[in-house]
């Protein structure tokens, strides 16, 4: 299937008008993270009131790291998101369990088979690739070596880690994802994001088409 532009999902939303901002520069989804030790961990009610911010064909995205299955459908029941991604330790069995379509968010690192654990999940609707760093789940700002995609993925992938407006035409160039995955390198403080750098970023995944 020929895909016509990168989708860009911007994570780690922390407040009603940087949802705005998302929007306004195009972006496609936007990522609410539900894990106590982010500076980017949101309160349900926050989350929902973000969520009934957003207009039509936006999705909100769900993240979490190695939930209870009961926080996760509190979440859904009262928050409304449209998709769940999963940074954590989850199997497939979990991550099906509730009825909304997910990704499953992949370390990458020397010894990780990406086409196995793509096999491992054969109902995720992408696979979203990020860095490796010791005792980090994810939102590092870090950039991995991008030569370690393999082809052949069985399902859209998503590259995350260490994005800004500085590689982002390299990045797509070289990796061809079916979308990008960017949160700290738009923000001007943690969980703050930045309007000039959403731009820049937006300005990158448009030019690198050209």
């Amino acid at each position: 299937m020929e895909i016509s532009r990168v989708r860009v999902k911007i994570c780690g939303i922390t407040s009603v008008e940087d949802a705005r901002l998302a929007v306004n520069s195009g972006a496609d989804a936007i990522g609410l993270v539900f894990y106590g030790p982010s500076s980017r961990n949101l309160e349900i009610p926050l989350a929902r009131e973000i969520v009934e911010s957003l207009p039509p064909f936006i999705t909100p995205v769900a993240l979490f790291v190695d939930p209870p299955a009961d926080f996760v459908m509190k979440v859904i029941r009262e928050a409304h998101p449209q998709m769940l991604q999963f940074h954590g330790s989850e199997n497939e069995a979990f991550c099906t369990r509730f009825n909304l379509p997910y990704m499953k968010a992949i370390r990458v690192r020397n010894e990780v088979n990406l086409i196995q654990c793509a096999n491992l999940y054969p109902s995720a609707s992408a696979l979203l690739v990020d860095t490796y760093v010791e005792g980090i789940a994810g939102g590092s700002g870090q950039v991995f070596d991008w030569t370690l995609l393999p082809g052949g993925l069985p399902c859209p992938l998503i590259l995350s880690g260490g994005l800004d407006a500085g590689n982002i035409i390299q990045a797509i160039r070289q990796v061809h994802p079916y979308a990008v995955d960017v949160s700290s390198g738009v923000e001007r403080a943690q969980g703050l994001k930045d309007a000039l750098k959403i731009k820049a970023f937006m300005q990158g995944v448009a030019d690198a088409a050209l």
